[in-house]
């Protein structure tokens, strides 16, 4: 190349190396793209239990359900007892054996539990005794009077007897009673049908003075005619010296 020409050579590559970092300067910068959205989260699966502080019962008493659940929105416990909270307790009576069964429903689905209660029947009680009749009640409760020998007068034994007589019929006050005056087989049949009546009457005025109305006590005597005991000693006279009770029907 003559040296003449190395002026405008070097003048041509300045000119084009302008225009280069001209043209570089005026492109437009591309924007690097968005970053991808991030996943959406994953819904979670409620969890639910149930328990009863016990599971066995007699019909008529109680059990407590206790519950806990998680991730839940609605929550009901089946039957009877509906829509509850997340977590708590509820007193149910159940009549007969049940299972309560928890659903909790949320996003992520849905989770039970349940708890069986048994219900049992008490056997019945067992049925009163038989209560006594009033005649039965009035043979065991009624007590005679028994005299000394030809004697009408009560003696002590035969207080206590008539107390609890008295007591009886205070109880009763719908029985009416007769006196019958005994004696013993010594003696004219006359003389002891007078000592018989004189026995029926103390035993009266003794029960009167007690409380006994006496317009409920009848009195007859029989003297030796019906006796208790037919040995002629002194025990057996003396079973038959008596004022014994008879219920009028």
């Amino acid at each position: 190349m003559t040296q003449q020409h190395r002026p405008i050579y070097r003048s041509l590559l300045i000119t084009l190396s302008l225009c280069a970092v001209l043209v570089a300067g005026c492109k437009k910068k591309v924007a690097p793209p968005p970053p991808p959205p991030p996943p959406a989260p994953v819904a979670v699966k409620p969890t639910a239990s149930i328990s009863a502080d016990r599971t066995s019962i007699q019909k008529g008493e109680s059990v407590r359900l206790s519950w806990t659940t998680t991730d839940a929105t609605n929550i009901s416990i089946a039957p009877e007892v509906g829509a509850v909270t997340a977590q708590g307790s509820t007193t149910v009576t159940p009549s007969d054996s049940t299972t309560y069964t928890i659903t909790a429903t949320g996003a992520g689905g849905s989770a039970s539990g349940s708890v069986g209660i048994t219900v049992t029947v008490p056997p019945p009680p067992p049925p009163p005794p038989p209560q006594p009749s009033l005649d039965e009640l009035f043979m065991k409760e009624v007590r005679d009077a028994y005299f000394d020998y030809d004697k009408a007068d009560i003696r002590a034994d035969a207080k206590d007897a008539l107390g609890k007589t008295a007591e009886f019929l205070r109880n009763y006050p719908q029985v009416r009673v007769t006196i019958e005056g005994h004696c013993d087989e010594r003696g004219s049949t006359e003389y002891n049908l007078a000592l018989g009546d004189r026995r029926a009457s103390s035993v009266k005025q003794y029960l009167v003075s007690l409380g006994i109305s006496a317009d409920r006590l009848n009195t007859v005597s029989y003297g030796k005619e019906k006796p208790f005991c037919t040995t002629s000693d002194e025990e057996c006279w003396q079973q038959n010296r008596r004022g014994h009770f008879v219920r009028i029907p």
